[in-house]
């Protein structure tokens, strides 16, 4: 039954197509900038969880 209904549609396949290069677009963008960014960068984020510095809990009632 759903082939069926699918087939009916007109012009859907290119769906999957416009799918798939929105992925690879996305999933390029985030590899270039993953291979970009400074490392200072990363290391600050990744020391953000153990800083006392900034911590949510510091301001009173």
């Amino acid at each position: 039954m759903y082939k069926e209904v699918l087939r009916s549609i007109e012009n859907i396949e290119i769906f999957p197509i416009i799918s798939l290069v929105i992925f690879v677009l996305f999933f390029t963008g985030i590899a270039i900038w993953a291979l970009k960014v400074p490392k200072e960068y990363i290391e600050h984020m990744s020391s953000l969880p153990m800083d006392d510095e900034h911590e949510l809990t510091d301001k009173k009632p």
